[in-house]
């Protein structure tokens, strides 16, 4: 059975950090690209980051560049968003997700991706 179960999101003032946890079960990171994407209310879903189980490579929105981490753990099956500096614009529910594309065309197509997290909620206050 695949499985993604989101962690880490909260509460917190501006300027703030958090660290999100995407723990993954049921498929291998080496054959998928892991994002996270992030949902605020009223608001379409925006690809926030990518990163390729294969080689390592990451791909960032623009809005959260050098403010945003992604990295992976493929031995623990493991995805993580370090997020810096939050601003009250990146509150929403960040879901992690697995798909096939290459690291931009995941970033930029959420309905591609094959499987998805339940979310969890971020927000950050002004």
């Amino acid at each position: 059975e695949v499985q993604l179960v989101e962690s880490g999101g909260g509460l917190v003032q501006a300027g703030g950090s958090l660290r999100l946890s995407c723990a993954a079960s049921g498929f291998s990171f080496d054959d998928y690209t892991m994002c996270w994407f992030r949902q605020a209310p009223g608001k379409e879903r925006e690809g926030v980051s990518c990163v390729s189980g294969n080689d390592g490579n990451v791909v960032y929105a623009f809005s959260v560049m050098g403010r945003f981490t992604i990295s992976i753990d493929n031995a623990k099956n493991m995805v993580y968003l370090q997020m810096n500096s939050l601003k009250p614009e990146d509150t929403a529910v960040y879901y992690c997700a697995a798909s096939k594309l290459g690291i931009a065309l995941a970033l930029g197509t959420d309905i591609s991706s094959n499987y998805w997290g339940q979310g969890t909620q971020v927000t950050v206050s002004s």
